[in-house]
């Protein structure tokens, strides 16, 4: 008996001491909260764009490390995934990833979609979520830019952001672009009616999805284009509504620095209905919050700007009352190299800013609700400066330095996940 009495009391130690299991259920948001079932929804995420690609069986897939990392995910507390659907016409532009999932309007590599369906069904069994964003104002997936060819617009500079003025001349033109607008909804429709051949759910039944997202940073480039962008978006939900009743849609907007500093245009399309969630991007490079010469010792200087980033767009999420999910953020390494050997301290003291405020957030049962950083690298490793095929993917798009974001499976950084996303799930 009391042998009995001892291995009932191991065992429930045991089972007490394990993090709680999400039930395999749609997330849902309800008053200003993501729920799961009957437990709230706070989550420590990443931005995996790249694992469509992974889950595919042709190039550039690799389902042993998918799988592998997965488990590694799981194990260290992160289960929520922002992922691209696919990239958007033909491959092999410099600064476009492949392979991509659209080669011509409503011209699908089944490859791409069979590895979306992979990786979905693999998220599944480990209780994982996934943001599915399905177009992009960024020249590196095609987007905006792929649309205004097909469209007969032109096409965007060879060196895409780089050449900032005619970069941004061009994809504003999206805004006004009727065509445009045409295709993707098609594209849209093509996407949520599809069903997954791995496990034989429609796409609108799939509990692996959390939501459906416009797209990544989707932005009216120009004053002009504000009104025609606010509509868009509000069409594009509408859609994405009226084919899906099940998940979440949010917008993938940056906050004001991907409404052209406008604050009353950013609660306008979060206020739409159909929006479930709020989203911000955090990049202190790129707004120059940062020296990168001296990495270590501004990174307070971007922790403060982030700060006040974080409750300015609260004030609006508050008056939605609509959680908030921070769902880009980056942070380079200390001396601003692309290798495993330059450290991350910088970067995990900028991460545990953002961590620790959803960890409060969850305690207090408030509306910051996530986040997912930029970018997973994982077991991948940089092989050059710039991506080549077929170098492993890392985080970092092409158009960028492979490194320059991405989080590594022996980064340091990885500590500092496991143990706020372990408390965070504490406090469900």
């Amino acid at each position: 008996m009391k042998q009995l009495l001892l291995f009932i009391t191991l065992t429930f130690a045991l089972f007490s001491c394990q993090e709680k299991e999400l039930p395999n259920v749609f997330v849902k948001q309800k008053s200003g909260h993501f729920v799961v079932g009957d437990s709230a929804y706070y989550f420590i995420g990443t931005n995996y764009w790249y694992g469509a690609i992974l889950g595919s069986t042709g190039q550039g897939g690799n389902r042993e490390r998918l799988l592998e990392e997965l488990d590694f995910m799981k194990a260290n507390g992160i289960n929520n995934l922002r992922v691209l659907v696919g990239a958007d016409g033909p491959a092999g532009q410099a600064v476009k990833v492949m392979p991509t999932l659209q080669i011509e309007p409503g011209v699908y590599n089944d490859t791409i979609f069979d590895g979306l369906d992979f990786l979905l069904a693999e998220m599944e069994k480990r209780n994982m979520y996934a943001v599915l964003y399905l177009n992009n104002s960024w020249e590196w997936s095609g987007g905006y830019g792929q649309y205004l060819n097909w469209a007969g617009k032109g096409d965007v500079p060879e060196a895409g952001v780089q050449d900032w003025p005619v970069f941004v001349s061009h994809v504003a033109q999206y805004a006004d672009c009727d065509s445009c607008k045409t295709l993707f909804f098609n594209h849209v429709k093509n996407v949520i009616t599809r069903t997954n051949r791995y496990t034989g759910k429609k796409y609108t039944d799939d509990t692996a999805i959390m939501s459906w997202q416009v797209g990544n940073e989707p932005r009216a480039f120009s004053d002009a284009g504000k009104l025609a962008f606010a509509k868009w978006l509000k069409e594009t939900t509408a859609l994405i509504r009226s084919l899906d009743n099940n998940h979440l849609i949010s917008i993938g907007n940056e906050g004001t620095k991907g409404t052209e500093e406008d604050m009353n245009l950013f609660e306008e399309i979060h206020a739409d209905p159909n929006v479930d969630y709020i989203t911000i991007h955090i990049w202190p490079k790129n707004w120059s919050w940062i020296d990168i010469t001296q990495i270590p010792q501004s990174v307070d200087t971007a922790i403060i700007q982030t700060n006040k980033y974080i409750q300015d767009h609260l004030v609006v999420a508050r008056k939605l009352n609509k959680p908030v999910v921070i769902e880009e953020f980056g942070f380079p390494r200390d001396n601003h190299k692309y290798s495993l050997d330059d450290p991350t301290t910088a970067r995990d003291k900028y991460y545990a800013n953002i961590f620790t405020q959803i960890e409060k957030s969850s305690e207090n049962k408030d509306i910051l609700a996530g986040c997912n950083f930029w970018a997973w690298g994982g077991i991948g490793r940089p092989q050059h400066t710039y991506w080549q095929p077929w170098d492993d993917y890392v985080g970092d798009p092409s158009q960028e330095e492979q490194g320059l974001n991405s989080v590594f499976d022996t980064d340091s950084t990885i500590k500092v996940i496991k143990e706020y996303a372990s408390q965070i799930n504490k406090n469900r």
